[in-house]
């Protein structure tokens, strides 16, 4: 197949283009960099059947070329980061909301294959776990901005389905768990990198809140399987699959496993959420994917243990961390 992938120098998204590739697909690829990299696309940025654009899903003329020239799009475009999202609140909402208005009106002219990238966000402070797809979606209230990101990817879905029923657009939903993997990047809030930085450079830990918080951390290898899965699959078009991994562990022990993993001396520092991202800030004390639909559906299995997880990640931050060294005693002279 060709495909377009927007996003496609973001994480996940050069992880999916880099699959699609090895995989035989010929792979068209658009992102703004506002958040992704050229570094993530370098080991194929030259392939053949690669073609990058730098722009955005909101130039409409380059988009309706790009859609007109596939069989399926995967939209991952979106503002990414809860720290992005809390300090920009308007660019969050017109990019999920907006990008995503793009890509459905464009693909529904041309009928394409469709697949949107959500997030378990919209489940929000629900306390039913493990969270189905079919589970009611509790948000906060609109006073607080940190559910803005939730609230513009769930109109995504609403706004997808709506397509689908109305004109029978072949799209598909994916709510993605707390992916992590190689290339990801800490700027924007991770808790992997970020925590796996600070334990190689010998710093505290910042763990916010109380620690006690919970996640499912996600393989990007793993998550990658199940994109594939759904694309190949046209049964899936007019549903919504959770994808990511069920082993649960607190923040708190996640520092203390990265720490032994890494051999760090480091300490870990609780800092309260209202230092950190301001006053009134909420966030979902337990995060857990019910991912029995995708296991049935797509035969779906997580290959990737937590550790598996954190070694990739810490081997990936090493070399990077080498590479700087290496670049800071080079213009040194040292």
């Amino acid at each position: 197949m060709r495909c377009l992938v927007t996003g496609g120098a973001g994480f996940i998204g050069s992880h999916l283009s880099e699959r699609l590739l090895a995989s035989g697909h010929e792979v068209l690829a658009i992102d703004d960099l506002s958040t992704g990299s050229m570094e993530n696309i370098l080991s194929f940025r030259s392939n053949i059947n690669y073609e990058f654009h730098g722009d955005s899903v909101f130039n409409r003329r380059l988009m309706a070329e790009l859609v007109d020239l596939v069989d399926i799009v995967f939209h991952l475009a979106a503002a990414v980061g809860v720290r992005r999202i809390v300090e920009h609140p308007v660019q969050t909402i017109e990019t999920n909301v907006g990008g995503t208005e793009v890509v459905l009106e464009l693909a529904a002219k041309k009928r394409r294959r469709l697949i949107i990238a959500s997030t378990s966000e919209v489940y929000g402070k629900s306390n039913k776990l493990p969270f189905s797809e079919t589970d009611d979606l509790v948000l906060g209230s609109t006073y607080n901005n940190r559910w803005a990101y939730a609230c513009s990817k769930a109109i995504d879905e609403f706004l997808a389905l709506a397509y689908h029923r109305e004109h029978k657009l072949p799209v598909t939903i994916v709510r993605l768990f707390n992916t992590v993997g190689p290339r990801q990047t800490g700027q924007y809030g991770m808790v992997v990198p970020t925590l796996v930085r600070q334990a190689l450079l010998g710093e505290p830990l910042t763990v916010f809140g109380d620690g006690q918080q919970s996640r499912c951390f996600g393989h990007v290898s793993d998550v990658i399987d199940g994109l594939m899965a759904i694309a190949g699959d046209d049964k899936t078009v007019g549903e919504i699959f959770n994808l990511g991994n069920t082993e649960e562990i607190s923040i708190s022990e996640l520092a203390r496993r990265i720490i032994a993993l890494t051999g760090s001396s480091s300490s870990i520092q609780c800092i309260p959420y209202s230092e950190a991202y301001g006053p009134g800030f909420e966030d979902m004390v337990r995060r857990i994917p019910d991912i029995s639909k995708a296991r049935e559906r797509l035969n779906y299995q997580p290959k990737h243990s937590l550790d598996d997880i954190l070694r990739d990640v810490i081997g990936f931050i090493q070399e990077q961390v080498r590479k700087k060294k290496a670049v800071f005693v080079a213009s040194s002279g040292r």
